[in-house]
C-alpha cells in the first residue's frame, strides 16, 4: 500500500508540480473559453438553418455537415487543420488551428441540441405570436428560442463539459495545457503523481457541472 501511495500520491512531488499544473489549468480554461462560445454560436446558426430555412438544399447541406463532423475524430481533425493547411499557404498558430477544428466539430453537436430544443416547441406558439403582429423573426427570437434554449440547458452544459476534457488533445500541438504539463512533469520526475494530480484537478473542475446537469435534468 505504501508503494502505491508513494508512486501515485507522492505529496512532495505534488507540492513541487502543482504550480506548473495550475499554469496548464489556466491554458485549459482559456482554450475552453475560446472554443465553447464559438461552438455554441456555430451550432445555433446551423440549427436555425436546418429548422427555419425553406430551401431543401440548405437543409440538406446542414445535415451532411452535422453528420460528417459528428463522425470525424476531433484529434484527426485537429492534426489535419494544423499540419495540412501549410500546404495551402496558411501557417496557422496552434490556438487558431485548435479554434477552427473545435468549432467545426463542436458546432455539429451543439446544432443537434439546439435543433431538438426548437422542434420541441409546439408550432402553435409561433403561430400565436405571429397573430399578435410579430414578424417571423420576432416570434422566433422572442418566443421560440428562449424556451428552446431553456429546455436544453442540461444538454448544453453536458456537451460543454466534454469540450473542456477534449481540450487535452491540444497537447499534440505542444500547447501547455493541463494534461501536457502533467505528462511533462511525469517524464522528468519518473513518477505518475502529476498525472494523478491533473486528474484530481479535472475532477474538481468538472464534477460541479456534472452535478448541476443531473439536478437540472431531474427538475425537468
Amino acid at each position: 500500500m505504501s508503494e502505491i501511495w508513494s508512486t501515485f500520491f507522492n505529496l512532495e512531488i505534488a507540492r513541487q508540480t502543482l504550480p506548473y499544473l495550475l499554469k496548464g489549468l489556466w491554458v485549459t480554461l482559456e482554450l475552453s473559453a475560446l472554443t465553447i462560445p464559438l461552438g455554441l454560436l456555430g451550432g445555433m446558426c446551423l440549427a436555425l438553418l436546418q429548422t427555419q430555412s425553406r430551401n431543401r438544399v440548405v437543409r440538406g447541406l446542414v445535415i451532411v455537415y452535422v453528420d460528417f463532423f459528428r463522425s470525424f475524430p476531433q484529434l484527426v481533425l485537429l492534426i489535419f487543420v494544423s499540419f495540412a493547411t501549410p500546404f495551402l499557404g496558411l501557417d496557422l498558430p496552434p490556438v487558431l488551428a485548435l479554434a477552427i477544428s473545435f468549432t467545426l466539430s463542436t458546432s455539429a453537436y451543439y446544432c443537434e441540441i439546439f435543433r431538438a430544443g426548437i422542434l420541441e416547441i409546439p408550432p402553435g406558439q409561433a403561430e400565436a405570436a405571429r397573430s399578435t403582429g410579430m414578424t417571423r423573426v420576432q416570434a422566433l427570437g422572442l418566443v421560440v428560442l428562449p424556451q428552446a434554449c431553456r429546455n436544453v440547458i442540461p444538454d448544453l452544459i453536458g456537451n460543454s463539459v466534454e469540450i473542456v476534457k477534449a481540450t487535452s488533445i491540444a497537447s499534440v500541438l505542444g500547447m501547455s495545457e493541463l494534461l501536457h504539463n502533467a505528462q511533462s512533469a511525469q517524464s522528468v520526475l519518473f513518477n505518475p503523481t502529476p498525472l494523478t494530480l491533473a486528474a484530481l484537478i479535472y475532477l474538481a473542475l468538472i464534477l460541479p457541472f456534472v452535478r448541476l446537469t443531473r439536478r437540472l435534468e431531474a427538475g425537468k
